[in-house]
């Protein structure tokens, strides 16, 4: 298939569609070298090519989740040998910025293992993003769902980016998750939106799920009214004890072929490289540059499953000839 032949349709104003599942599903049977040129062509169009965007994530509150997600080691409903842990206290949160920050992230991202925030423990995610703040960082949380009043909490806290992601799309999301809807996320994500912060919203790849459920998630994010800002592809990290520990391997170069398929789709967001990466060989990690990825979370850790050492990650990208930054 010619590359020239596959045009996004646009529709009218009233209609919220700008990309359709099937046009997604078409750019992910293009040649790989053809899907890669054109990934590229959209990616210099709006970043420097040569640019990495760094994130630090950090566990606020580590397990005993209410939720059943099954690719999740922190949920109540799975023995992973994830203990339940309390809340870090905010001097342990800003020493762990402040570290990230040394080490050249530039946003910092902190993770709590809830259904939703209590009234309690939203007074102390507001005084942790204060203080990450006024070290002159971006902040990001993921806290599971918010309701109208905890949102204007954050945005009125500085809170930059609000990270809730859709993990799949629509027509698989039953076969992952029974105790949230869909909808219950897309709820979160407008409060976000109608709050003026921005969104972090992506997806979980290799979970079992077709190419049109892969693409149904990219498509599901792309009509998103304005699409998120930054744009997290995990690549599924199997966890003994969760539902999905026996989960086939994802093909190396589909989960390419997804990155460059949300760069295409979302001209202008940020694709970030998340969980899975420490089981990426170099070469894949700079194919997924080349497909369009242009932010990383760095350092040793993510929620609970190990990340690229931060020594790795500057050697890769020297190598690369890429460097860090966000403009």
């Amino acid at each position: 298939m010619n590359t020239q032949t596959i045009a996004f349709h646009r529709p009218a104003k009233n209609l919220p569609q700008r990309i359709s599942v099937e046009e997604v599903e078409a750019l992910f049977r293009l040649p790989f070298a053809d899907l890669l040129y054109r990934a590229q062509q959209v990616h210099r169009e709006h970043f420097d090519p040569n640019q990495v965007q760094l994130s630090t994530l950090l566990s606020i509150k580590t397990g005993g989740c209410s939720e059943d997600c099954g690719y999740c080691p922190q949920s109540a409903f799975h023995s992973t040998g994830v203990e339940n842990h309390r809340m870090l206290q905010l001097d342990e949160v800003v020493r762990a910025a402040r570290a990230a920050q040394e080490a050249g992230a530039d946003r910092f991202c902190m993770g709590a293992a809830w259904r939703e925030p209590s009234e309690e423990d939203m007074q102390s995610v507001v005084e942790m993003v204060k203080a990450v703040r006024g070290l002159g960082m971006e902040t990001c949380a993921t806290l599971g769902m918010l309701n109208d009043e905890q949102t204007l909490m954050l945005k009125n806290a500085g809170l930059d980016y609000y990270n809730h992601n859709l993990d799949t799309s629509p027509e698989f999301y039953g076969h992952i998750i029974s105790t949230r809807d869909y909808q219950d996320r897309l709820d979160t994500l407008e409060r976000v939106r109608r709050a003026g912060m921005h969104v972090c919203s992506g997806g979980i790849v290799g979970m079992g799920e077709s190419v049109a459920q892969r693409a149904g998630l990219i498509a599901q994010l792309a009509n998103l009214d304005p699409y998120p800002e930054s744009v997290p592809i995990n690549n599924l990290v199997k966890v003994e004890g969760t539902p999905l520990a026996e989960e086939e391997d994802l093909d190396p170069l589909d989960f390419v072929r997804t990155i460059a398929v949300a760069r295409i789709a979302m001209p202008e967001a940020r694709v970030r490289l998340s969980a899975g990466r420490q089981q990426m060989s170099d070469a894949v990690q700079a194919l997924c540059f080349l497909a369009g990825a242009n932010s990383i979370f760095y350092g040793d850790q993510l929620l609970t499953t190990g990340n690229p050492e931060v020594e790795r990650d500057r050697a890769l990208l020297d190598k690369l000839g890429m460097h860090a930054g966000k403009e």
